[in-house]
């Protein structure tokens, strides 16, 4: 059987591009085949094969807060370190850099 190919013309963030590549090219998979792959996953799926949600934690835009919004977030900061809800500083970078790879 003669296997065709059809061309996909996407647009993509330069930066997810590149970085995205980069892992693929680490795992030697050809970003061809890794969205071959996701295609046939969505097939099988019938669906997108991975949750699509919103996270649970939401950043925090200093600058669009209001002042009430700001002195609101600062009273929430300070019940939780009275109620003992803290962690080192340490973890907490350690769990950024976990987090977005860093």
């Amino acid at each position: 059987m003669v296997h065709k190919s059809a061309n996909l013309y996407v647009r993509i963030e330069p930066e997810v591009k590149e970085q995205a590549e980069k892992i693929l090219s680490a795992l030697g998979v050809p970003a061809s085949n890794a969205i071959n792959m996701f295609y046939k996953q969505i097939i099988l799926h019938k669906g997108i094969p991975f949750d699509v949600v919103l996270p649970k934690n939401k950043s925090l835009n200093l600058s669009s807060l209001s002042a009430i919004e700001l002195s609101e977030e600062l009273e929430k900061g300070y019940a939780d370190m009275k109620a003992g809800r803290t962690k080192p500083a340490k973890k907490v970078f350690a769990d950024i850099r976990n987090d977005y790879g860093e």
